[in-house]
């Protein structure tokens, strides 16, 4: 079984190295096989998830933050490519237009901060927002995104694959056949909310709350592998059964 962990904002595919050192070589009683791509630069919100799930293929497709939202829109547009759903810490987008205007304009303005002050400054600024209170000092790999960020990346994510300029699923999350895990931190009261709904929304979902905050593969990496685990387990029983 294939899991395809897709990183979030101003991250790396580094990002779940923790996550990976607690999966197995198998699981189910098929091997796993875990890719972590890059999320690709250069293109829109649909075609930067397109582009992913044609580099990684069919499996169960795990997103973090943005990288949830990309894989919310992979199942969607490719639904026959998934086995399963796992979504961390994320949303299906900003469903209020007049909300979503805001956050438009303020993805801009961080856009536009990256630009002034460099990927380096703002990386560290970033990780100083009150949604990553509960990460450790030293957990968050600021030399390794700032290492593969340039300014001009950073921006490109804020401006194409934010919230702000992409088209809220809300209303779509009924369409999802397979199963969908949707996993919160305790302490992310924000997400936790979203959680709760979007479970409420699908027709199989699988809701998980985890002791931590928003950074959950690296707050967490076992309880989120274990997680990952029952996913392929239950896809495995399934294809059983099928």
């Amino acid at each position: 079984m294939r899991l395809v962990l897709v990183h979030g904002f101003s991250q790396t595919p580094a990002a779940w190295g923790k996550v990976r050192r607690h999966l197995p070589a198998s699981a189910g009683g098929e091997p796993v096989d875990v890719v972590t791509p890059h999320v690709p630069d250069a293109l829109d919100f649909n075609a930067t998830a397109r582009t992913i799930a044609e580099a990684c293929g069919p499996g169960i497709y795990v997103g973090y933050s943005m990288g949830g939202r990309l894989c919310l829109r992979i199942a969607l547009d490719l639904p026959d490519l998934l086995r399963g759903l796992v979504l961390v810490s994320s949303s299906p987008g900003i469903a209020d237009d007049d909300a979503r205007a805001e956050r438009a304009v303020l993805d801009g303005e961080l856009a536009r901060q990256a630009m002034d002050i460099g990927a380096g400054a703002f990386v560290k600024r970033w990780l100083e927002n009150p949604l990553f209170v509960t990460l450790e000092p030293g957990a968050d790999e600021v030399v390794e995104r700032t290492r593969a960020y340039s300014a001009e990346r950073l921006a490109h994510q804020l401006r194409a694959l934010g919230q702000g300029g992409q088209e809220p699923l809300w209303h779509r999350l009924g369409e999802l056949a397979m199963r969908v895990a949707i996993v919160t931190g305790r302490a992310d009261p924000k997400y936790d909310v979203i959680g709760n709904r979007m479970a409420r929304c699908v027709r199989l979902p699988l809701r998980v709350r985890i002791d931590g905050g928003h950074s959950l593969p690296l707050e967490q990496p076992e309880a989120l592998a274990g997680v990952l685990l029952q996913m392929v387990r239950d896809a495995h029983g399934h294809d059983s059964v099928s």
